[in-house]
């Protein structure tokens, strides 16, 4: 941009007085001062990072995630308000922009690369290296927004009022589905009609404009068994359907995307990039938080909040800040030589949807999605220039969400989803080992005999377990990880339940819609399982702990729930107890996981959060008439 106007400018001062050079550069100028003006007004512009904070903000906000990115945008929009966002990563790159790319920006410098420490006495991730799965969690503008599959599902409207009948004033289904509505901007005009959906807002949702034929068998599959093709974000959600997305014209669109870029002009909102926050600064005697610690191209620095710190560093990090910062179990914290300014279960209650990994079918007809298929030049191209094709495709095509006999007899409140695809394990090998961690022997003897087969594939996934786990510190040190013990698998129920999601899947295979491509279940078993019959309860239970997938949904580690509640963190507006001036906004303050995919509601929940924030603030500055 500037090397541009330079050289017009340049070449002006050189043609001097000469009226036919001048009037040769016309056209260079305005092609200069347009792009400048492009530049400064796309809304899609990325945003820059400010090179020196200042010493005060009036709130400061900590990681640019799913969460963090909306609470930013939304308390700037208060001019007299200045906001500070801290976010350790960098910036999104044209390669986190391609939906079918998703996979290969985790275990990236854009992820946290954390890992579960290695199962005690109920085994999980048994197929992975060291018996650890991998928990990717993104650490750039944008968050684990940029690293997902961009799914947009919000959960079922029982998980929310369970929520408020448990106490969390404010967060029934009809009260927070107008913090979704605000946040939409729904492309589908049949959705976007609906009162469940709306266009205008920042966040775009729409389907991949490209999929497999695999994808209208799997929605006549769902009819053929007796659900309903339907909206899963509408009036009910059990049923099949084609994947909504946070997609833009073909293109990812993250919160930073949505939220940062139209607004990264606000002189009143700065944002840090390769800003880590190591510690939130308490005063001992007032419990009034009025700063944060971070640390920034290898110095520490401190700045200050007048009014309000917030955590929005999601369910793994916000808990390890509170508790470096003395908010936390209190001899856990003690035992660290940590001062607890706060006795709160900080990290307690982490839950997570699990499932089974590898769940391949395969068919006869050359229509599944490869690498070797889509990786090509004319594919490529079609992308750039029409953005079109298969490489707008994300992988997961369809959502299910079925109700086994483990589920609420109503029916209305499904315990197991699907994510179909139209490839497997087979169809990008190197990545999909990379990401799950898979081991090569196990590679070698359940996948890679596959080689070149027409593979498709289901996520069964567990909506609501039973089985919680923690995150712990395993120093004071805030550049040590903490330990991730999602404890999967310690109620029985959650186990049976997914059997019954897997026996589902045998069903959809076998309906007429998928029978016209010869679908049939490959009954490779992982070396641990040999012993066991295909499709006995053992063998299934065996398969789930060793290839145990999770769909990176880690939640409930600052629990929110009534000053009655001896587990809860935070209150129904999201500040911590005992502490004044600090909330947590981000997926760990749910109080139970949601069923369906969590981007959707950490958005909703950061749109809420921001509102509950100028709600405070401004009633009091009305009271005080300031």
């Amino acid at each position: 941009m500037s090397n541009l106007l330079g050289t017009a400018v340049g070449l002006a001062f050189n043609a001097g007085t000469n009226p036919v050079a001048i009037a040769s550069l016309v056209p260079l100028v305005a092609a200069a001062l347009t792009f400048i003006r492009y530049w400064n007004y796309d809304p899609e512009t990325h945003p820059s990072s400010v090179e020196k904070v200042l010493n005060e903000y009036d709130f400061i906000v900590v990681g640019a995630g799913s969460a963090g990115a909306v609470v930013a945008s939304r308390l700037s929009e208060i001019s007299n308000w200045t906001v500070l966002l801290l976010e350790a990563g960098g910036d999104e790159n044209e390669i986190s922009d391609i939906p079918s790319m998703c996979g290969y920006t985790q275990m990236s410098e854009m992820d946290w690369m954390y890992q579960t420490s290695p199962p005690g006495d109920s085994p999980y991730c048994l197929a992975m290296i060291g018996d650890r799965c991998n928990w990717p969690r993104g650490k750039v503008l944008g968050g684990s927004s940029v690293l997902n599959a961009m799914i947009y599902a919000r959960g079922n409207r029982y998980d929310y009022d369970k929520w408020a009948a448990d106490g969390n004033t404010g967060w029934s289904y009809e009260e927070i589905l107008p913090y979704f509505l605000k946040s939409e901007d729904n492309r589908n005009p049949y959705l976007a009609k609906t009162k469940y959906h709306k266009q205008g807002g920042f966040l775009t949702v729409q389907e991949s404009p490209w999929r497999t034929p695999l994808a209208v068998a799997f929605l006549q599959a769902g009819q053929q068994l007796g659900y309903e093709v339907r909206d899963c974000n509408g009036e009910k959600q059990t049923g099949f359907m084609i994947a909504q997305g946070t997609i833009r014209r073909g293109t990812r669109c993250s919160t930073a995307k949505a939220f940062l870029r139209p607004v990264r002009n606000r002189p009143n909102l700065h944002i840090a990039m390769y800003a880590q926050t190591t510690k939130v600064l308490i005063n001992d005697h007032s419990k009034r938080a009025y700063g944060v610690k971070f640390v920034r191209n290898g110095k520490e620095q401190m700045v200050r909040a007048r009014r309000e710190v917030v955590l929005s560093a999601g369910a793994i990090a916000s808990p390890q800040i509170l508790m470096l910062s003395g908010v936390g179990p209190k001899d856990h914290l003690e035992s660290f030589g940590i001062k607890v300014l706060s006795d709160l279960k900080v990290g307690h209650n982490l839950q997570d949807h699990v499932g089974l990994g590898g769940y391949t079918f395969i068919i006869d007809d050359p229509i599944t999605f490869t690498r070797k298929r889509y990786q090509t030049v004319a594919v490529v191209m079609e992308y750039l220039l029409k953005e079109s094709g298969p490489l707008t495709n994300p992988g997961v095509e369809g959502l299910a969400f079925v109700n086994t006999k483990y589920a609420p007899e109503h029916g209305e409140w499904p315990d197991v989803q699907y994510h179909f695809a139209a490839s497997s394990i087979n169809a990008d090998p190197d990545n999909v080992k990379k990401v799950t961690g898979l081991r090569d022997s196990v590679f070698n003897t359940v996948y890679k005999p596959l080689g070149d087969s027409e593979t498709w594939s289901l996520l069964p996934l567990l909506l609501r377990p039973k089985s919680t786990g923690w995150i712990r510190l395993r120093s004071k040190n805030p550049f040590i990880y903490p330990d991730i013990n999602p404890n999967y698998f310690t109620h029985k129920e959650d186990i049976l339940t997914l059997i019954e999601g897997i026996r589902i899947g045998l069903n959809i295979s076998d309906t007429p819609a998928f029978k016209r491509f010869n679908s049939r279940p490959y009954k490779m078993p992982f070396p641990g399982c040999r012993q066991y019959e295909f499709d006995t309860d053992e063998y299934w239970e065996c398969s789930i702990r060793h290839f145990t997938f999770t769909i990176y949904h880690p939640t409930s580690t600052n629990k929110m729930g009534p000053s009655s509640d001896p587990d809860a963190v935070v209150d129904p507006r999201l500040r911590v107890y005992g502490i004044k001036n600090l909330r947590v906004i981000d997926a760990s303050i749910m109080p139970n996981i949601v069923s369906g995919n969590t981007n959707a509601p950490a958005i909703m929940i950061g749109e809420k959060g921001a509102d509950m924030i100028k709600e405070d603030w401004l009633s009091v500055r009305k009271m005080l008439n300031v």
